[in-house]
């Protein structure tokens, strides 16, 4: 099935998807996180790509999911329907996800960016869940993952208030990792991926399997998971040849094996 809701790309080694409801401000209807979570899978089958690019357009990342959509909704439709199961999924991308953010990332926008690995914001870019103004909350991950992010107490104020956050706000709180100029958003978020893209890919996916056990289990568990993935990372090609290299004093040549 084509995309109706994003755009793609390939840039090097980056697997690039754009939001594309402009007429919304890519407000997230169900088909749209369809084809942004099957795009994800796609890119991360894919071995010439080495890390994946979310981004919005220059006003808006998401403004939101498509409340329209969710008007006649009702328990047992949920229940039954399971929207948020397709979110989970982006748990299991291996690869780098890093999200370029303009403008406007709220509610289920905001959840997007927060299910990415890194996040380069705008100066004006301006997060938050203004959900409980319309008397719900967060579903697709918020409380969880701007929780892990800002620790608990100011978690709760952000989403109780339903407030908007700025860029500022964000990278202080540890929400965001850099923030730009708006006209140097797309720039730097691939001058980052890139620097990421050529890293060895075996040890970047261990790296990334080892960060996230590291949020959610105690540390001996975490140590255990580091050490077997640190022993891995001696099966690679890649291991031997960047220990080569650099006792050659060149660049390594990494090919993912």
């Amino acid at each position: 099935m084509s995309n109706r809701f994003i755009k793609t790309s390939v840039e090097n080694k980056a697997g690039i998807i754009q939001l594309n409801r402009p007429d919304v401000a890519n407000a997230l209807n169900r088909q749209m996180v369809d084809e942004i979570v099957g795009q994800m899978e796609t890119f991360d089958r894919d071995d010439s790509i080495r890390a994946i690019v979310v981004k919005g357009n220059k006003k808006a990342f998401a403004a939101g999911a498509d409340i329209d959509e969710m008007m006649e909704d009702s328990p047992l439709s949920l229940e039954l329907s399971n929207p948020f199961a397709v979110w989970d999924r982006i748990m299991l991308i291996k690869k780098p996800i890093i999200a370029a953010v303009n403008g406007f990332a709220l509610g289920g926008g905001f959840e997007l960016a927060l299910h990415c690995d890194l996040i380069v914001a705008a100066e004006n870019a301006s997060f938050g869940f203004p959900e409980v103004t319309l008397g719900v909350m967060p579903g697709a991950g918020g409380t969880q993952l701007l929780t892990k992010a800002m620790g608990r107490a100011k978690a709760l104020e952000w989403i109780w208030l339903g407030q908007p956050m700025s860029a500022q706000e964000a990278l202080q709180y540890g929400v965001v990792n850099r923030v730009v100029a708006p006209e140097m958003v797309e720039e730097e978020t691939m001058r980052l991926t890139n620097q990421i893209a050529e890293q060895a890919p075996v040890a970047v996916r261990l790296i990334k399997e080892s960060v996230d056990e590291a949020v959610d289990t105690p540390i001996e568990d975490g140590l255990k998971l580091e050490r077997k993935n640190f022993y891995l990372a001696f099966a690679s090609q890649d291991q031997k040849e960047g220990m080569q290299a650099f006792t050659e004093k060149r660049s390594p040549s990494f090919k993912g094996v």
